[in-house]
């Protein structure tokens, strides 16, 4: 994974999942919402935002995969704080998406992407 974003989206992130999730399944891609920050934070009530320092925190974490035809999944991250959102994809040795599909998966997410969902 790299540290950089690949693309940075100007809504919160229920709109920015969404919208990823329509532009994927469009580009024929599956995608699947697998993990929620703020649902999983429930069980940990007292646990300070390592970026705030405070229980009282707004940013949130949403794990998308990604499927297409016999490839292994591709994990989408979606990190956001506010009104942004940062979109990163996990390709490391022990998680490796096929060149092609992290191509297509990132012209599908970053073309035309001023266009609102």
């Amino acid at each position: 994974m790299t540290n950089s974003p690949f693309v940075i989206f100007q809504k919160n992130c229920d709109e920015a999942v969404l919208w990823a999730v329509h532009k994927l399944e469009f580009a024929g891609f599956r995608a699947m919402r697998t993990f929620d920050l703020q649902a999983a934070r429930h069980a940990h009530l007292e646990c300070a935002c390592p970026h705030h320092g405070t229980a009282e925190c707004d940013c949130q974490m949403v794990v998308v995969l990604i499927y297409q035809a016999n490839n292994p999944p591709a994990s989408l991250l979606i990190h956001s704080s506010g009104e942004a959102s940062s979109f990163f994809l996990v390709n490391t040795p022990q998680q490796s998406i096929p060149p092609t599909m992290e191509r297509n998966i990132q012209e599908a997410l970053t073309l035309e992407i001023d266009i609102a969902a």
